[in-house]
C-alpha cells in the first residue's frame, strides 16, 4: 500500500459519529493482530485455529463489521434507529413475507455484502476470549449479537436458532419424562431428521433420572422462596443457595446433585432455588428483545433472593458470568446488585480454615472452562488450593478451548471441530468439552469426571478426614 493511499481511517469516518460510538466494540480494533494465534494452548479464538481464515478472527469480524456500517451509511440506513424501532415491531405476515421472499432471492445468488458478514458471524463460538486475550478488549460476541438481530430483521432465521434460543422453555418439560424423549432422541430416524431438517447433530439426552428424582425427599428441595424470607437471621446463616441452570439440571444432573451433597457434607444447609430462566443462549444467537425481557425477570428474582444475605452459588460457569457480564450491558442499573458466585469461588470461603493437607495418589488433570480461564485467569490455581486440602494434587493443562462452545459443535455446519482426546485423569469443567469428548471412544470415561464430582468423591473419603 502507498503512504499516500486512502487508509482504513479514511473509511471509518464515512461511519456517523454516533453510530461509531454505540459500536465500540467493532470500530476500536487497532490491526494489532494478536488474534492470528495458532498456539493450541491458548483459548484465543478457536475459529481462527481451525479454518486459518482470518476473516474467522476478532479481527477480521471486527473489520467486516465496520464495513458493513460504512455501507448502511452510504444508504442512508441507521442501524441505531432500527434497534430502536424493534421493541415495537411486533410479528406480522407482512414481515415475514418480505423475510421470505429476501431468504429465497439470498439463495438464488443476490448478493449482499451482510452475507458475508454473517457467513464470519456464524464462525463464531461465543466464548468470550477476544474480550479478555484481546489488548484492546474487543468483545466480538456483543456486536455479533447486535448483528444478527439486525440481520434477521431481513432474512429469516434457520430452525435451529429457534429451537437452541428456547431450550430453556420446552427443557424443563422434557425432563418431566426423560426416559420417554431420551428413547425418540435416540433414534436414527429423528438424528437424521434433525440434522437434515433442524442442522442439529448429537442431540445430547436429557438426565435420567432427572434431578428431581435424584433429590425426591432431600431436603434441599423442600424450600421455597417465601419460606426463606420467613426464615430469621440465626436459620439463613447456614444456607447456601444453588441457582439452577438448564445445561446442569437437565442434562448433567448428576452434577447439581453432587454440589448439594458437598454442600451438605462441609456443614452447611443447601437449598435448590427455583429454576429461572438464564438466557444466555438468546443472546448468543442475537434474540436480544427476548434476552432483554428474561434477563429483567431473572434479575428481579435474584434480586429479591440476595436480600436475604445468602451466598448464590451457580455450577455452570458460562451462566453465572453471563450474569456478571451480559446483564450488566443489557440492563444497566436495572440489572441490580445481586452476585452469584461461582463453585470455587465459594468454595474458598467454604474451606478457608481447613488446612492443606500432604498430597497423596495419583494426580488429577484440570481443563478449565475456556470463558471462565479468560474471564477469571487465577481459577486454574484456586482449583488447586480446594483440591490441595483434601490431599489430592490438581495439576492444570493449558488445551485452549474445545471448539464446542455450548451449542457450536451441536449445529451440523460446525460440528467437525477436532478435538484431542485424553485418557488419564481429566477433569473438564466445562460442559462443552465433556459432551464433545463423551463422543471419542477413547475417552468415555473421562469425559464423566469433572471438578465437582472429583471432590465430592475425596471428601466421602475417609482418609480426607483423618
Amino acid at each position: 500500500m502507498q503512504v499516500d493511499a486512502v487508509k482504513r481511517g479514511s473509511y471509518d469516518r464515512q461511519i456517523p459519529v454516533t453510530v461509531r460510538n454505540e459500536w465500540r466494540g467493532a470500530m476500536e480494533c487497532n490491526g494489532n493482530g494478536l488474534c492470528f494465534n495458532f498456539d493450541a494452548r491458548s483459548p484465543m479464538c478457536p475459529s481462527m485455529k481451525i479454518t486459518r481464515n482470518r476473516i474467522h478472527s476478532p479481527k477480521g469480524r471486527a473489520t467486516l463489521t465496520r464495513e458493513w456500517l460504512r455501507l448502511l451509511s452510504e444508504q442512508g440506513v441507521d442501524p441505531l434507529q432500527l434497534e430502536q424501532a424493534l421493541p415495537q415491531q411486533g410479528a406480522s405476515l407482512r414481515t415475514l413475507i418480505q423475510r421470505t421472499r429476501n431468504s429465497w432471492h439470498a439463495k438464488q445468488g443476490e448478493y449482499d455484502f451482510s452475507h458475508e458478514v454473517k457467513e464470519a458471524m456464524s464462525g463464531c463460538l461465543a466464548c468470550k476470549a477476544c474480550s479478555t486475550q484481546c489488548p484492546i478488549k474487543i468483545d466480538v460476541p456483543g456486536f455479533r449479537s447486535r448483528f444478527l438481530q439486525l440481520y434477521h430483521t431481513r432474512y429469516l432465521r434457520p430452525m435451529s436458532d429457534h429451537l437452541v434460543a428456547t431450550v430453556e422453555s420446552y427443557a424443563p418439560l422434557m425432563a418431566k419424562a426423560p426416559k420417554v424423549f431420551n428413547f425418540f432422541l435416540k433414534q436414527p430416524w429423528v438424528r437424521d431428521l434433525s440434522k437434515t431438517h433442524i442442522g442439529m447433530v448429537d442431540l445430547p439426552l436429557l438426565s435420567s433420572p432427572s434431578l428431581k428424582q435424584q433429590l425426591g425427599g432431600h431436603p434441599a428441595m423442600n424450600l421455597t422462596l417465601e419460606q426463606l424470607e420467613a426464615m430469621d437471621a440465626a436459620q439463613r446463616e447456614n444456607c447456601v443457595l444453588v441457582v439452577q441452570d438448564p445445561f446442569t439440571s437437565y442434562y448433567e444432573a448428576q452434577l447439581v446433585t453432587d454440589f448439594v451433597k458437598l454442600i451438605e457434607k462441609l456443614g452447611y444447609r443447601p437449598v435448590l432455588l427455583p429454576f429461572s430462566p438464564n438466557g444466555k443462549a438468546q443472546h448468543v444467537k442475537g434474540f436480544l428483545q427476548r434476552f432483554a425481557r428474561t434477563a429483567g425477570k431473572t434479575a428481579e428474582f435474584l434480586n429479591r433472593v440476595a436480600r436475604l444475605g445468602m451466598p448464590m452459588v451457580g455450577v455452570d460457569p458460562a451462566t453465572v458470568l453471563c450474569y456478571r457480564d451480559e446483564y450488566r450491558e443489557v440492563l444497566g442499573e436495572q440489572r441490580g446488585e445481586f452476585q452469584v458466585q461461582l463453585v470455587h469461588e465459594w468454595l474458598q470461603q467454604a474451606l478457608d480454615a481447613r488446612a492443606v493437607q500432604t498430597a497423596s495418589g495419583e494426580a488429577w488433570y484440570l481443563f478449565a472452562h475456556c470463558t471462565e480461564v479468560t474471564a477469571l485467569p487465577s481459577t486454574p490455581n484456586q482449583w488447586q488450593d480446594i483440591f490441595a486440602r483434601f490431599g489430592a494434587r490438581l495439576e492444570n493443562v493449558n488445551v485452549g478451548c474445545c471448539g464446542m462452545a455450548g451449542t457450536y459443535g451441536h449445529e451440523s455446519k460446525t460440528s467437525k471441530t477436532h478435538w484431542a482426546s485424553t485418557s488419564f485423569h481429566g477433569i473438564r469443567n466445562c460442559r462443552s468439552c465433556r459432551v464433545n469428548a463423551a463422543s471419542q471412544p477413547a475417552s468415555r470415561v473421562a469425559a464423566r469426571l469433572n471438578v465437582l464430582k472429583a471432590t465430592a468423591c475425596a471428601i466421602h473419603c475417609k482418609r480426607c478426614w483423618k
